[in-house]
């Protein structure tokens, strides 16, 4: 029985036509022409809608619904941070003042995640249910900040020589312990140094999701 062989580097069978049926310079099914010649439709680097959330439930008015949810008595203020995978919930612990020492601010801390794990869990779920966003929670007493849970999401990227040779640059100085490291660390200090440009950007982000969500069902 005939068979079409492979090519084993280029992706075309044996007599010359490529994989798929196309046509050189065409996607793999003779379709719109491929990334690598023809005429293309080039999306670029920015995401629709700010965040690409429209497979995931809306989540703006998370702010307002924990305010309303969470029970009375827990903190004073709370603040509510939303992205594509996690809802973190950060509060200040009601009733502790701002020049709390660190150590009584550390036992508040552990005594408040203690007391309150199965009312949070039950939090969590419902807002899950809603959002279709893991939660995660953390707590403020004085000067001290604690994290709950966090998540830390795998993020796959493509770096060039001179991009590696930057993370490699961190790791050889002990900066950081390994690329992933010091990958993260470069995005920490972007953010702790265009984090106004930043919250720009996410406010005009959020017109943007506004107006396409009022706009009319076609």
């Amino acid at each position: 029985m005939n068979r079409l062989e492979m090519h084993p580097t280029d992706g075309r069978r044996a007599d010359g036509t490529p994989r798929g049926g196309g046509s050189p310079g065409r996607g793999p099914r003779g379709g719109r022409p491929g990334p690598g010649g023809g005429r293309g439709r080039g999306r670029g680097f920015g995401r629709p809608g700010g965040w690409q959330q429209g497979d995931l439930p809306p989540a703006d008015d998370a702010q307002a619904w924990f305010a309303g949810r969470l029970p009375d008595g827990w903190f004073d203020e709370v603040e509510v941070t939303v992205d594509r995978e996690e809802i973190v919930v950060v509060g200040a612990l009601a009733g502790v003042a701002p020049d709390t020492e660190a150590a009584a601010a550390e036992g508040r801390l552990a005594r408040f995640r203690a007391d309150t794990r199965e009312q949070r869990m039950a939090v969590a779920e419902e807002a899950q249910a809603r959002y279709g966003r893991t939660v995660s929670w953390g707590a403020r007493a004085g000067g001290t900040t604690a994290l709950f849970t966090h998540l830390a999401v795998p993020v796959m990227t493509r770096l060039r020589q001179p991009e590696r040779a930057v993370l490699d640059t961190l790791v050889d100085a002990g900066v950081a312990r390994s690329r992933s490291d010091a990958l993260a660390w470069c995005v920490r200090l972007v953010g702790e140094h265009t984090e106004s440009w930043l919250g720009e950007l996410r406010e005009a982000m959020a017109e943007v999701d506004k107006l396409r969500a009022s706009g009319p069902d076609l």
